[in-house]
C-alpha cells in the first residue's frame, strides 16, 4: 500500500534484507522432517491428480474457490457463489452486468490464473513479462485500475494494516526493484536448491520486493502454483495453497518479517513446507470428494436426461457448476433442444436449482448445488 507513513505507527516497522538474498544456507537438520512431510502429501494428492481422466474438468471449481481465499487475504471479500454467478452471466455477450467491486476483482483473479496455467502450459517462462501481464490483467478494472497495472511501483511501498494504522515491514526501494527482480528471476531459473526450498524462498522474496502498487500477495501465490509445476513437483496445475495462509495469516507474515529483520530463512521455509503439506492433504480430500461425487452422479444422469448426450451434460456442469443453457450448449457441442430438454429434467429431477429464470433473450441461470457444497467447504 501506499500511505502517509506520518499517519501510522511504525515502531515495529521491518526493513527489506538488502544484500541478503538469496540466503547463504538454510539449517537442513530443522527441515528434514518437514521436507519428507510435503514430498510425501503432495505426492499422493499428485498421484491421484494423475489418475483422473480429466483433472481440469474435475478440479476447476477449486480455482475459483482459491481465488476467493487469496483476495479475501488482501481485504477483497465475495463468495465462490458470487463469482461462478458472475462469470457465468457475463460470459456469452461480453457486456458486464452490475456486480459488486469485490465479485469482478475476483473473477479476474480466476481469470489471471487460468491463463497464466494456460501460457506456462505452452512454454511461456516465468518472467517478468508473464508477471507483469498477470498483474495488469489483475488490475484491469475497478479500484486497482488506478494502480498502474503491470508496471512496477515508482514510489516507496508498505505493509501493514490500515485499520488499525500499523506499518509492519518496508519492502525494497523502487531504485533497487528493477536488479532485485532479476536476481529473483535469475534464483529461479538456475540455483541448484531443493525445488521445495526454491519455492519456499522465491515466495518470500517476490513478497518482500511487493514490486506492484497493489496485488502482490494474488500474483505472489499464483508463482508458487506455477513453479510447484514448473519444477515437476506437481504434473499439473492444480495446487492452491491460500487457505492455509488465510488460516495461519498472522503466523505467515511474522516469519516473512524474522527473514528480514533475523535473517532466518529456515523457519519460513519449515512453515511453507507445513504449509504445503496440510494443504495438499486438505486438496486432496477435496478432489476425493468432487471424484466421488462425478461417479456417484453418472447413473442419475443417464436416467434423468434419457439421452446419449449425458456424459457430456455431466462433464460440462461439473466443470462450471453455474451455466446458462447457451453455455451448456457451446462446451458440450450437443443440439439446443437437447440441452434445453436435459437441464429441464435435471432441475425437475432435483441435481439443478434455478437461480433466475429466463426474461427475455436472457437464459435461465442453474446451479450445479451438490458440487457448489464441496467447493464452499
Amino acid at each position: 500500500m501506499s500511505v502517509n507513513i506520518e499517519n501510522y505507527n511504525l515502531n515495529n516497522v521491518v526493513d527489506y534484507h538488502y544484500g541478503r538474498f538469496p540466503p547463504s544456507d538454510l539449517n537442513l537438520s530443522h527441515l528434514i522432517e518437514p521436507l519428507t512431510r510435503a514430498q510425501d502429501a503432495i505426492s499422493r494428492y499428485d498421484q491421484m491428480l494423475l489418475s483422473l481422466p480429466n483433472s481440469e474438468l474435475l478440479l476447476a471449481p477449486l480455482r475459483q474457490n482459491e481465488a476467493v481465499i487469496s483476495s479475501r487475504m488482501e481485504g477483497t471479500i465475495s463468495t465462490v457463489d458470487e463469482v461462478m454467478i458472475y462469470e457465468a452471466e457475463n460470459e456469452d455477450d461480453g457486456t458486464s452486468r452490475l456486480a459488486r467491486d469485490d465479485v469482478v476483482e475476483v473473477a479476474l483473479y480466476s481469470a489471471v490464473l487460468r491463463r497464466a496455467q494456460t501460457a506456462v502450459a505452452e512454454g511461456e517462462p516465468i518472467n517478468e513479462g508473464l508477471i507483469k501481464n498477470a498483474h495488469r490483467m489483475l488490475l484491469s478494472f475497478g479500484r486497482g485500475a488506478s494502480k498502474s497495472p503491470g508496471q512496477y511501483k515508482v514510489e516507496q511501498n508498505y505493509v501493514g494494516d490500515d485499520r488499525r494504522k500499523i506499518i509492519y515491514f518496508k519492502p525494497i526501494s523502487p531504485i533497487q526493484l528493477q536488479p532485485a527482480m532479476h536476481d529473483l528471476l535469475k534464483f529461479i531459473q538456475t540455483s541448484p536448491m531443493l525445488p521445495f526450498f526454491k519455492v519456499a524462498i522465491a515466495h518470500v522474496e517476490f513478497e518482500a520486493l511487493h514490486p506492484f502498487n497493489d496485488g502482490n500477495g494474488r500474483i505472489g501465490r499464483l508463482l508458487i502454483t506455477l513453479l510447484l509445476w514448473k519444477f515437476g513437483l506437481i504434473h499439473k496445475p492444480h495446487f492452491y495453497v491460500s487457505a492455509f495462509f488465510e488460516t495461519h495469516k498472522e503466523e505467515y507474515i511474522e516469519l516473512m518479517r524474522a527473514v528480514s529483520r533475523d535473517d532466518d530463512w529456515t523457519s519460513w521455509t519449515a512453515f511453507f513446507l507445513n504449509a504445503i503439506a496440510e494443504q495438499a492433504a486438505s486438496n486432496l480430500r477435496t478432489a476425493k470428494r468432487i471424484t466421488a461425487l462425478y461417479d456417484e452422479m453418472k447413473e442419475p444422469f443417464r436416467e434423468m436426461s434419457g439421452s446419449k448426450w449425458h456424459i457430456a451434460a455431466q462433464d460440462s456442469i461439473f466443470e462450471n457448476p453455474v451455466f446458462k443453457n447457451s453455455q451448456l450448449i457451446k462446451r458440450s457441442g450437443m443440439p439446443k433442444h437437447v440441452a434445453t430438454r436435459i437441464t429441464k429434467l435435471l432441475h425437475e429431477g432435483g441435481l439443478l436449482r434455478e437461480l433466475r429464470p429466463a426474461s427475455g433473450r436472457r437464459g435461465a441461470l442453474y446451479m450445479f448445488e451438490p458440487l457448489m457444497e464441496i467447493v464452499r467447504a
